[in-house]
């Protein structure tokens, strides 16, 4: 696919060692690039910015991107497609125009939590240069809507786990969005392009990994600033169906210790099960109940229609 490309003036001085990958799809990475610009004078060129436009077909998004990228003081390239690749293929494709020896995936909703963000990256690559590392999610900067509580609730549970939780299993707890590869093994292990729709295309990649590099975790996060609706992840979940058990096929030593797994596997005996699911997701959508309720019946509409896939 032909892909239509723009430098700022910043980028053909820079000669980075970590490069910052970032895609996007219908979102708006205006605000993310501005804080991380903040570093700018700290990195001295060491850090470059890579944007992935995957498909949004906006010009006055593209134009209003363009403008502010040529003021900026780090490195940036903009590469912007004219249909969508996949989360997948987008993510090799930013790896392959990267520059540096180390690669930083970072989703363009995400917020850096300190303004040292990038410094701290940078730091670890020069100094211990490791072959994965996962910097960690947060909540602190994420909205506190009544709409997304039960995200919120999920994401507290399972996703914002300090590093020492987090390395007791090093490739369950690792995302594309807060994520240091270094160079060689993502050469050695790229994202598998069999996977679409929306979930564990990361996860996979990471047992992959797992079983040739050590994974690094530690405590350098960024908000997740995207959380969803009840019906927007229940229809992710729809998506992560099929995702799921392409995992379970490949990796089913690693899987097989999942809670997601465990409790699919049993529902796969539950008579009717088909029939049961879509309350599961109806008693998710009840705002009045406490959304410890409400994300444990939602996890549970997860689990049915893994039941149904694996």
């Amino acid at each position: 696919m032909t892909a239509r490309l723009h430098d700022n003036p910043a980028w053909t001085r820079g000669r980075p060692a970590l490069s910052v990958l970032i895609p996007f799809l219908r979102d708006d990475p205006a605000e993310l690039l501005a804080l991380l610009d903040r570093e700018a004078a700290a990195l001295s060129g060491q850090v470059e910015l890579i944007l992935l436009d995957d498909g949004t077909a906006d010009p006055a998004l593209t134009a209003r991107l363009t403008a502010q990228i040529d003021v900026l003081a780090l490195p940036v390239r903009l590469i912007t497609l004219a249909a969508n690749e996949g989360r997948s293929i987008g993510r090799n494709r930013l790896a392959s125009a990267a520059r540096g020896a180390s690669l930083l995936f970072l989703d363009s909703d995400m917020r850096p939590d300190h303004d040292r963000f990038l410094q701290t990256w940078a730091r670890l690559t020069a100094e211990q240069a490791p072959a994965v590392a996962f910097g960690g999610f947060s909540l602190l900067q994420a909205p506190d809507d009544a709409r997304f509580a039960v995200h919120r609730q999920m994401a507290a549970r399972s996703d914002c786990l300090p590093h020492d939780q987090r390395a007791l299993q090093p490739e369950k707890h690792v995302f594309t969005s807060n994520l240091l590869v270094r160079r060689d093994v993502f050469e050695a292990e790229a994202f598998d392009p069999g996977f679409s729709g929306w979930g564990w295309e990361d996860v996979e990649w990471a047992m992959r990994v797992s079983r040739r590099f050590p994974v690094l975790h530690l405590d350098n996060t960024a908000t997740h600033m995207g959380l969803d609706t009840v019906e927007t992840l229940a229809a992710k979940y729809e998506q992560s169906a099929s995702n799921f058990a392409r995992v379970v096929a490949r990796h089913p030593n690693f899987v097989s210790t999942y809670p997601s797994y465990r409790v699919a596997k049993a529902l796969r005996a539950v008579p009717g099960l088909k029939a049961i699911r879509p309350l599961f997701k109806q008693t998710a959508r009840l705002s009045p109940l406490p959304a410890a309720l409400r994300a444990f019946s939602l996890r549970l509409y997860r689990a049915a229609l893994y039941a149904e896939a694996i």
